[in-house]
């Protein structure tokens, strides 16, 4: 322990592994270290013992839910863009082949007190009882607008600067109404509140050629993969790819405390009275509580079922999206819904949860419209937590800080944080352009 390392990554959950493979990856020594002897930090996956301990203090399950190592609960549940970053991060680093993934059945949206499938291109917008005959129309020509848009050829922008102008103003040029554009910005293009209306509309028709491409992907019912086993998988995946290119880890560290010179900035990190030396330390905001403040709330209801949720085609995997103006809220509610297809369950057994940013003290009121759309449920825990971010100038302390995990159920903005980490770190941007019809990434 008493060397000396580039980096130190403290805690694994997610991002920190991310950032510990690539960091490895370019060759720096990283030590990695965790003070639960359990990979996955905050976003674990627990076996139904494991739940039972952490949401009512008895390791007791009624024996009726079956075996206990037959599950892995998610507590960060998220899917992936088959076609998104998260994607090219495993791809480029190689961690595809210690995963499996099978792609999610569904995409839906919560739209006027009903569950409906996400239409994503201009054929999918003529079928949806999503919109009348004569939005049904716009929608595709805006549909097809965006299809062919492309950043470098002046020919597919009908004469906009998408930088230029906010996306209320490209949605007007289409004469598209409130509904479809809840249904656009929020299930499609990913956004969690309204504040993307005012901004430039290039990052909303990014959104959604991503959305269309990850589709495309797989031809399945949704633009979305998850792997086999659940999300516990992805830490332990970039631990042996670390391991593989000479990073150590060490679980079980009581303590580590990170150490700082006479300037502020980080020297090293102590546990158990040795010191291991480091020009970086890389951790959540649990190692360094000083440097961070809190942001918000996340409140999510989990719930183990025997049945799919309803109005989704007996969908086995499917995300529903429930935008805020549909429950007047100030941000979005997600359910996310997984079962023994993904092998987190055992047969017959389905995991929904439902997340969102809390805007009250009381989950079980708050998360209702979500916990409603599941039908009848065996159990039931409701669960808050708070999110933090950094305060802290990592040009001064070398100390860079991921921020918590938000209550989206895709991880879109998990995989941004990651690689302005990375940026921060290291100075250079993770090279990404990889050929993606090249690398099998999914277990059909």
């Amino acid at each position: 322990m008493d060397e000396e390392y580039d980096v130190i990554v403290l805690g694994t959950g997610l991002k920190e592994c991310i950032l510990s493979g690539l960091l490895s990856v370019d060759g720096l020594k990283v030590l990695h270290m965790d003070r639960n002897d359990y990979y996955g930090g905050e976003s674990t996956s627990l076996n139904l013992i494991q739940l039972w301990k952490k949401f009512r203090n008895s390791d007791k399950p009624p024996a009726h839910l079956g075996s206990s190592r037959d599950y892995n609960v998610d507590m960060i549940p998220k899917f992936m863009m088959a076609n998104g970053t998260l994607v090219r991060v495993l791809i480029h680093t190689d961690v595809t082949k210690y995963l499996y993934f099978k792609a999610v059945d569904g995409s839906y949206v919560y739209s006027k007190g009903k569950v409906h499938k996400v239409p994503s291109n201009d054929i999918e917008s003529l079928k949806s009882p999503l919109m009348g005959i004569f939005e049904k129309r716009r929608a595709g020509k805006f549909f097809i607008y965006v299809q062919d848009y492309n950043e470098n050829d002046p020919k597919t922008h009908e004469g906009m600067d998408l930088t230029r102008i906010s996306t209320r103003e490209l949605i007007a040029k289409y004469g598209l109404d409130d509904n479809t554009m809840d249904i656009i910005g929020h299930a499609i293009a990913l956004h969690g509140d309204d504040r993307y209306m005012d901004e430039p509309a290039l990052d909303t028709v990014k959104r959604m050629k991503l959305y269309s491409e990850s589709l495309a992907r797989f031809q399945g019912g949704s633009p979305y993969i998850y792997p086999l086993y659940g999300l516990g998988e992805l830490p332990q995946a970039f631990a042996r790819l670390s391991a593989v290119y000479g990073g150590t880890y060490m679980l079980n560290k009581p303590e580590c405390k990170v150490e700082f010179d006479d300037e502020g900035k980080v020297m090293g990190v102590t546990s158990e009275g040795e010191t291991a030396k480091c020009k970086k330390v890389v951790c959540d905001p649990s190692y360094l509580p000083n440097k961070v403040r809190k942001i918000g709330k996340v409140a999510r209801a989990i719930c183990i079922m025997d049945h799919p949720i309803p109005n989704t085609s007996d969908s086995h995997s499917v995300q529903v999206i429930l935008p805020q103006k549909q429950l007047g809220r100030k941000s979005d509610m997600y359910l996310f819904c997984c079962s023994y297809s993904h092998n987190v369950a055992p047969k017959g057994k389905f995991i929904a949860f439902v997340s969102a940013e809390a805007e009250t003290d009381q989950p079980e009121i708050e998360l209702k419209p979500g916990v409603d759309l599941l039908g009848p449920v065996d159990e039931v825990f409701y669960d808050t937590y708070d999110r933090y971010e950094p305060v802290n100038e990592p040009s001064l302390d070398n100390c860079f800080i991921s921020t918590s995990y938000d209550a989206t159920t895709h991880f879109e903005s998990t995989v941004a944080d990651v690689l302005s980490m990375y940026t921060m770190i290291t100075g250079k941007v993770v090279d990404l352009s990889v050929d993606l019809s090249a690398a099998s990434a999914a277990e059909e």
